[in-house]
């Protein structure tokens, strides 16, 4: 770790508003990002990112300087996104365990498409998911977690975390076949 971020954890860490301000403007495209990938819209990821900010100031004296303080950083905002999730689809009496497990989604054997989209136009298409999917398919595919930890993550068991994801996938190329098919006509 470079000594100007320690320097800025310490200010931090003694309630230094000035080292607070630069420490949010270092982190925050990065962190913004991922409030971006777990929320289904701007206003959510803005609530996100705020609510997740405010509990990195009042925890950022557990850290320990062990590891990269940006992976512990997002832990923080991954974390935020997962439970604000979760107390939505609490609210809406969503439950995951209501998947059905029983059907398949076929992957699809077809070729790559030599059109690419922009990262913007794949992250417009990834807020789109369902909730549940998109967590799943956020936690796997961006944070690199198996479905073991998933499924401990989001209570739920590892057949419904591999359906989640499989459904999530299908969806996803759907929809950018969708946009696909739009740009080449």
């Amino acid at each position: 770790m470079d000594k100007k971020l320690r320097i800025l954890i310490q200010k931090c860490v003694e309630k230094d508003r000035e080292g607070q301000r630069e420490l949010y403007a270092l982190l925050s495209p990065v962190l913004y990002g991922i409030c971006l990938k777990y929320m289904k819209n701007k206003v959510e990821a803005d609530d996100v990112f705020q609510d997740a900010f405010i509990t990195l100031f009042q925890k950022i004296d557990q850290y320990k300087y062990k590891g990269s303080f940006e992976g512990w950083a997002k832990r923080i905002f991954v974390n935020e996104a997962l439970e604000v999730l979760r107390k939505k689809q609490r609210r809406l009496h969503v439950a995951i365990e209501d998947v059905d497990l029983n059907s398949s989604i076929e992957d699809g054997a077809n070729e790559p498409s030599t059109i690419t989209l922009s990262q913007n136009e794949l992250l417009k298409h990834i807020q789109q998911l369902p909730d549940n999917y998109r967590m799943v398919f956020n936690l796997f595919v961006f944070e690199g977690y198996d479905h073991k930890i998933i499924a401990d993550k989001l209570q739920m068991a590892v057949g419904t975390s591999k359906s989640l994801l499989s459904r999530a996938k299908a969806m996803l190329r759907s929809k950018i076949n969708e946009e696909l098919n739009k740009k080449v006509s």
